[in-house]
């Protein structure tokens, strides 16, 4: 269902018998929450003054002493839940504050819903059109536990180049070699047609699908393209994917991660992120300049080249995420553009000539991001870098591994753990505070947050390896 009214989505519910309502809202950090209620509770007001529900007990949210918030559903975002046994119709929300009515500036949403309506205010251009590429592993078997004595985790693949040896009655073989999973046929991909059916379901819940396949790592990793969308609902998009995912893979008895770097010695999940934006149906990144890009294009890689230190803590917000981002394999940590070079953080795809194709690749982002904050910040830099007209320099076109050393000492590096974005998230963050769209309270709360709960929590456990190094001390 898109461009509904209330009364179209009640409409729906009685002609199509739902017996359940799902109202689903992102919280802080970026998992999607949901409460259900019955069809019949729903009604045209719920759309206008919501239903309330205790904001304390969410991560990031409200103080104990002003837990009351309400979600409103927004009738666009309706699609009915495959997974239910009782056809329940699925409500994107945003939220509210119940005493002064406001949007809360917390709510993730809510701030991509500002940074969209800032970029229409600007003049710059109509609307900015993301296309993530979030990449994923199946496993089979997941295990963890971290407590005072102990801390380990164990996967497992049934495509898993470590299993070649496993007596599995029988061991069939085909087991996929690392960094070879892109793209063998079946046999050896033995995730076709799981992935098929995410394609299809995503498909039948409104999601425009591009290709599927295996990708590079070993042990299931794989790739769904989402088609090109406006920044809000492609952050909604992102998290039915997410939704999709999981939900089929439990189906088969299976588990999917979005963590960027659940294997060690193979490629990482990347969120690979296409952006454009358009004015009059034009498309303003296209050009005559390089890699036919017009002079908006490279000042919008100046802004996102310019800020991507401190953007990382959005794109890249995990300490697992600098596992991935690592100097030396094609992981994209330097922060420089190039229309080929895939170590660069800015590529520009070079796959067609079409003026309408033609877009900035931002190749740091992981999944493990909230898409709401992650392309709010990116096009807030964009947007910078258009407005103050911030040219990122020469390309880097040049074999990265080929570089001397002083050469690529020159070319600058993305940060390598989440402390240090999040520091240059503190230093660097006036671009993200116009037009309200981020608010000094949200960028306080997100470092305070990532900070205490994260960075210091494993800052603070022994590793399992430093047993490996220095136990015997």
């Amino acid at each position: 269902m898109s461009e509904k009214t209330a009364k179209d989505v009640l409409e729906f519910i009685a002609r199509e018998q739902v017996e359940v309502v799902d109202l689903r809202f992102m919280d802080f950090p970026g998992l999607w929450q949901h409460f259900s209620v019955p069809a019949h509770a729903l009604d045209e007001e719920t759309f206008e003054k919501g239903l309330g529900f205790d904001g304390s007990s969410i991560r990031g949210w409200q103080a104990i002493n002003e837990s009351d918030m309400l979600v409103k559903p927004v009738p666009d975002t309706a699609f009915v839940d495959p997974f239910t046994t009782h056809k329940t119709l699925v409500l994107i929300c945003n939220i509210c504050d119940p005493i002064t009515g406001e949007d809360y500036t917390r709510d993730p949403r809510n701030i991509a819903r500002k940074a969209e309506a800032y970029l229409r205010r600007s003049g710059v251009a109509d609307a900015a059109l993301f296309g993530p590429e979030a990449e994923f592993f199946i496993f089979d078997d997941v295990r963890c536990d971290q407590n005072e004595h102990e801390g380990y985790y164990h996967l497992d693949s049934i495509e898993g180049r470590w299993n070649t040896g496993r007596v599995e009655n029988p061991n069939l073989g085909y087991k996929i070699r690392y960094k070879e999973g892109y793209f063998p046929c079946p046999p050896l991909d033995k995730l076709q047609d799981i992935r098929s059916e995410m394609m299809l379901t995503l498909e039948a819940i409104g999601v425009k699908t591009g290709k599927q396949h295996h990708e590079v790592a070993t042990a299931g990793q794989g790739e769904i393209e989402i088609a090109f969308s406006p920044l809000v609902e492609m952050a909604d998009k992102v998290l039915k994917y997410k939704y999709v995912l999981k939900n089929v893979a439990v189906r088969h008895g299976k588990t999917v991660t979005f963590m960027p770097k659940p294997l060690f010695g193979d490629n990482g999940s990347g969120m690979h992120t296409h952006v454009s934006l358009w004015k009059g149906g034009r498309n303003l990144f296209a050009g005559t300049g390089y890699a036919g890009l017009s002079d908006t294009a490279l000042y919008a890689i100046g802004g996102l080249l310019k800020h991507a230190p401190a953007l990382l803590a959005f794109t890249n917000p995990t300490t697992n995420s600098y596992k991935r981002l690592v100097p030396g394999f094609e992981a994209p940590v330097n922060l420089a553009y190039s229309q080929r070079n895939r170590s660069a953080a800015c590529r520009i795809p070079m796959y067609s000539t079409s003026p309408k194709s033609k877009r900035v690749e931002f190749r740091c982002p992981d999944p493990s991001c909230n898409p709401y904050l992650a392309f709010s910040a990116m096009l807030m830099a964009i947007l910078d870098g258009i407005e103050n007209k911030i040219h990122p320099g020469d390309p880097l076109d040049k074999d990265i591994y080929d570089l001397p050393p002083e050469e690529l000492s020159r070319v600058p590096k993305a940060p390598g753990s989440l402390r240090e974005a999040l520091a240059n998230l503190e230093k660097d963050h006036a671009f993200l505070l116009r037009g309200d769209v981020f608010t000094e309270d949200v960028i306080e709360t997100w470092i305070s947050y990532k900070l205490k709960n994260e960075v210091s929590a494993l800052e603070l456990r022994p590793h399992p390896y430093e047993f490996v190094l220095y136990f015997d001390i």
